[in-house]
């Protein structure tokens, strides 16, 4: 069993930073890939990011691409979401999950675990 904590959402001005982080606890933790998904009121949750068990393999949605870096401290059990260049379009509540698969993927129902989310609103 895996639980997440999600941490780090506020409002912040367009063009700002923020790094969530997501700390789990369970004994699987280094062996699971995990990912970041957002969502806005009234559509569905979107991939954003995910980072492999080693941390060596990566995925990014087209949204995040050169703006969010993703990254993990196995020995902290914990996950980060760098965000930069931050866009009102970017206001949603972000989601970590975990999947018990080795690789990242974009397909929610691959991962097992879930957060329950923490808001970042940003201002335009």
């Amino acid at each position: 069993q895996v639980q997440l904590v999600e941490s780090g959402g506020r409002l912040v001005q367009a063009g700002g930073s923020l790094r969530l982080s997501c700390a789990a606890s369970g004994r699987t933790f280094s062996l699971s890939a995990m990912g970041w998904f957002r969502q806005t009121p009234g559509k569905e949750r979107e991939f954003v990011v995910g980072i492999s068990w080693s941390g060596g393999g990566k995925a990014y949605a087209d949204s995040a691409k050169g703006r969010f870096t993703i990254s993990r401290d196995n020995a902290k059990n914990t996950v980060y979401l760098q965000m930069n260049s931050l866009k009102p379009e970017d206001t949603a509540v972000y989601y970590c999950a975990a999947s018990k698969k080795v690789l990242p993927t974009p397909q929610e129902d691959m991962y097992d675990y879930w957060g329950q989310g923490t808001q970042v609103t940003v201002s335009s």
